[in-house]
């Protein structure tokens, strides 16, 4: 699942449902959204795991619930039903993945330098080596800046395409872009994943989302992904 910016606590520019603790916005404002969206979601706080994210391909698996942020690190996976793992975007992709036979699930943030980095292959590579199969794992896109509206300098979008291959578009402008959303499914195909979602909005045009590239400073929306007890019931998959 993934928030959206209404009915949360937080004053502008952090208005309201802000989930990002690293933005500048009151830390009352933002334990009060987190816990709202604990008690949303029927998981208790402490069973929501959080990252501090930092652009990189980091992995880290977790089997219980923590006190703090997993610190530098930008992708998570668990075996334990009912422990939700998040992560925070507003522009950069959310990757929500699942292997519900195996009982593995993954959340992981892709922005444009950790996509180019890898991260999202080391957690199919995590996921796998906790007991998960990459044909039988499923993925869920979020929202993120979509390519029309992500446009980058013409190296720049180079580079990335070289080693996401897929990711290299034109925006409305005509201008150099990319679609990071486009070049991580290819990976994940190129990988043996295939099923592949996508949630369609993108966080530019969509004012009910944050957007870091439309409105900084802003808040941070959380995506989460998590295993009930029940066989093959994976909360993120909504």
């Amino acid at each position: 699942m993934t928030t959206t910016r209404a009915r949360g606590v937080s004053a502008p520019p952090f208005d309201t449902f802000n989930l990002g603790d690293h933005v500048g916005d009151d830390p009352a404002a933002v334990a009060a959204n987190r816990k709202r969206l604990a008690t949303t979601i029927g998981l208790g706080t402490e069973a929501v795991v959080w990252m501090n994210q930092v652009h990189g391909d980091h992995i880290v698996r977790v089997d219980e619930p923590v006190a703090s942020a997993v610190d530098e690190t930008d992708g998570l996976v668990t075996t334990t039903p009912r422990l939700a793992l998040a992560v925070v975007t507003a522009d950069c992709v959310p990757v929500l993945m699942a292997d519900a036979r195996a009982g593995v699930v993954a959340a992981v943030h892709a922005g444009r330098v950790g996509a180019a980095k890898g991260v999202v292959r080391r957690a199919v590579e995590a996921m796998c080596d906790a007991g998960a199969h990459v044909e039988d794992i499923s993925v869920l896109l979020g929202p993120a800046v979509s390519g029309r509206n992500y446009e980058v300098p013409a190296a720049m979008a180079d580079e990335v395409e070289a080693v996401l291959p897929g990711s290299r578009t034109t925006t409305s402008r005509g201008t150099p872009g990319l679609d990071l959303r486009a070049g991580i499914a290819r990976q994940l195909i190129d990988l043996g994943v295939t099923a592949i979602d996508a949630d369609p909005r993108c966080t530019v045009d969509d004012r009910s989302l944050f957007s870091h590239r439309r409105d900084a400073p802003t808040g941070r929306m959380a995506s989460l992904v998590w295993m009930d007890p029940t066989p093959m019931s994976v909360g993120g998959r909504r």
